[in-house]
């Protein structure tokens, strides 16, 4: 029987994700920063989390659609940006696209995407997002911004928290650094994954980062396109460049990589119409905090005066609904369709986006809640107990 049918949640995608990859792209997808404390908290911050249910409420038909700048979409997430996924399977963009599109969610591209952003666009209905590295010079984002207006993105995520990279440690045993490098252990390794080695190494080779091509010269090979990534880095960014940036795009602008309130209040007043709290995954600074334990007082914070949308760890339905109650506007997938994805390609992330959204309904249900606006009287409760939290949804104890 497929794994399409016989998979109940999002770990056993990732069991199969798992074996389909060689150890190399295996460690870049499932990967944190040094320890990898901050990857696992992300997790860890949910379980301590306890959802106080009601009961007898008369819930019997529910609603978890949310409306983000103007748009409804049925449930309280969207597939986030994540850079490489044609490692995972061939044009894996455009079959995230795709997903989310039939989910009628969301769907971020990343400026590190391995199909283009035009391509992308062309794959038909469905919102999208374009999510931007601030690298290199001004001119550089203007040009990627004029493509994704052109091409019909409704809004960008501008990510702040990769100025410096994170020290990926399994990568780094790996040597792999935006691109695979043949040795021969990752020849032997991939020989070990038929699978994978027919339908993305000799099926496509190694996938580029086409946003970027036009910024080098014709026929540059995916390693001349990971050298130019790993160049033009922008240490130096900083609040004034989100407001030139605000007023190139005009339109919806979320800052993501937010884990302070300081800096969520200081994106608003630089122009930013929502943040998104954010540790990279684990990937960046290892020892920061979980998203789930930052969200509270970033929503605190801003008090409604933006949207506030969350990333890390994200597994269950029942996390994205801790999430939503806590203040959260919604939630950015990542890691989750990516194993979808690289289990079973676009079928695999469409029934991870479809687990979700039966596992929301059922957590609402339970919880005795009609609506996310419902959660307004949800508690959440810490584990231990003495441990107070307080977010912008009703009171969280």
């Amino acid at each position: 029987m497929s794994l399409l049918k016989t998979a109940t949640n999002v770990a056993d995608f990732t069991a199969a994700a798992r074996r389909r990859l060689p150890r190399v792209v295996w460690d870049y997808l499932d990967g944190g920063a040094e320890d990898e404390t901050t990857l696992r908290d992300n997790r860890a911050g949910f379980e301590r989390l306890k959802i106080m249910p009601r009961v007898l409420t008369g819930n019997a038909k529910r609603d978890q659609s949310v409306e983000l700048f103007g748009t409804r979409f049925a449930s309280p997430f969207m597939i986030g940006p994540t850079g490489l996924n044609g490692l995972f399977w061939p044009d894996a963009d455009l079959a995230l696209a795709r997903a989310a599109a039939s989910a009628d969610v969301g769907f971020a591209l990343s400026t590190a995407s391995n199909n283009s952003l035009e391509e992308v666009a062309a794959t038909g209905p469905g919102t999208r997002w374009f999510q931007l590295y601030p690298w290199g010079d001004a001119a550089f984002s203007a040009r990627l911004l004029e493509r994704a207006k052109r091409s019909g993105y409704s809004a960008v995520i501008v990510t702040v928290d990769t100025l410096t990279a994170g020290k990926r440690e399994r990568d780094l045993r790996n040597g792999f650094s935006h691109e695979l490098r043949i040795t021969p252990r990752v020849v032997l390794d991939g020989l070990a994954h038929p699978a994978w080695l027919r339908s993305v190494w000799l099926g496509r080779g190694m996938p580029r980062f086409e946003n970027l091509a036009e910024f080098l010269p014709p026929g540059a090979s995916a390693s001349q396109l990971a050298d130019f990534t790993r160049s033009q880095r922008n240490p130096s960014f900083a609040w004034e460049d989100i407001e030139r940036l605000k007023r190139t795009w005009e339109g919806p602008l979320l800052v993501k990589g937010i884990l302070a309130s300081a800096d969520a209040v200081r994106a608003l007043e630089a122009g930013a119409d929502g943040v998104v709290v954010s540790n990279h995954g684990g990937r960046q600074l290892d020892g920061a905090p979980a998203t789930i334990d930052a969200l509270p007082d970033i929503v605190a914070a801003i008090g409604g005066r933006g949207r506030v949308l969350v990333d890390g760890g994200f597994r269950r339905g029942s996390d994205i609904v801790k999430a939503v109650a806590l203040g959260a506007d919604a939630v950015l997938l990542g890691r989750s369709t990516l194993y979808g994805l690289a289990a079973a390609g676009q079928a695999g992330a469409t029934r991870v986006l479809a687990i979700l959204r039966d596992e929301v309904d059922r957590t609402l249900a339970l919880a005795g809640a009609r609506s996310l606006v419902d959660l307004q009287q949800m508690q959440i409760v810490s584990s231990p107990p003495s441990q107070l939290r307080h977010g912008a949804l009703g009171r969280v104890v």
